[in-house]
């Protein structure tokens, strides 16, 4: 096995008298989809917030390329490539497209000397090509991005990760709350992701999702790791049994 992009080694993470996580190992190889999956209180969340920066694991360390790391905040995480993407995507609403793509690497060009102005024109231009490497054309990137869809704003918040040179994207419930065919938008986006080669943690209760995009699942339960293997051959149905009672159902003969 070549080293992992991620190695989250015996995370546990307490909350007072709480410990959410008991001891996690979790290995994400580069160019896999991932996902983690358990019942509500299972650890997802608190795992994705340790691995994210979000917070600080109270015992055991993260490595990225077999290098031990120490996040202190998301900030850190991103500056290693590893972006987080939430249920709320973290967008302007009221701000165009661009704005949103760029916000906190924002691009300058000098007007006179000593003074640089923002070069909008340059971010229109470069956003519509980062949208355009998940295959989603948007001609007009000044739109407000409350004017779009959902699975159109999770195209914002993903190429938002790129401009930041994300090698790894941890998107959490991408399709809770959506339709069918905004949830269909935002799976073709994870596919483009994984056939462009950027890896993808997807934490998701919907098995049929997990089922139709992950290349590995690793299951959670009571804030240990009870399951952690390929998806292909599983169905949905699997999954759901897997989640509940930590096997896969006896096949009928």
């Amino acid at each position: 096995m070549t080293t992992p992009l991620l190695r989250l080694a015996g995370i546990r993470k307490r909350y007072g008298a709480v410990e959410a996580l008991k001891g996690v190992d979790l290995d994400v190889q580069a160019g896999e989809v991932v996902a983690v999956c358990g019942d509500n209180g299972a650890g997802k969340s608190s795992l994705i917030r340790v691995a994210s920066g979000a917070h600080e694991p109270t015992d055991g360390h993260i490595e990225i390329e077999g290098r031990k790391v120490a996040f202190a905040s998301p900030l850190d995480a991103l500056k290693t490539g590893v972006a987080t993407i939430y249920q709320d995507l973290a967008l302007a609403p009221r701000q165009p497209i661009w704005q949103n793509i760029y916000i906190g690497s924002e691009l300058t060009r000098p007007l006179l000397p000593g003074l640089r102005i923002l070069d909008k024109r340059r971010m229109r231009v470069e956003a519509r090509q980062y949208l355009a490497r998940l295959k989603v054309e948007m001609a007009d990137t000044n739109r407000a991005v409350e004017t779009l869809s959902g699975g159109q704003r999770q195209a914002v918040a993903i190429a938002r990760a790129l401009r930041w040179d994300a090698r790894l994207i941890i998107m959490d419930e991408p399709t809770a709350a959506l339709g069918v065919a905004e949830s269909r938008q935002v799976l073709d986006l994870i596919r483009e992701l994984h056939r462009s080669g950027t890896t993808v943690i997807l934490i998701s209760h919907n098995m049929a999702d997990v089922v139709e995009v992950a290349t590995r699942v690793a299951i959670l339960k009571n804030g240990r790791k009870i399951a952690d293997r390929p998806v292909q051959g599983l169905t949905a149905d699997d999954l759901a049994h897997l989640v509940m009672v930590g096997q896969l159902p006896t096949k009928a003969a």
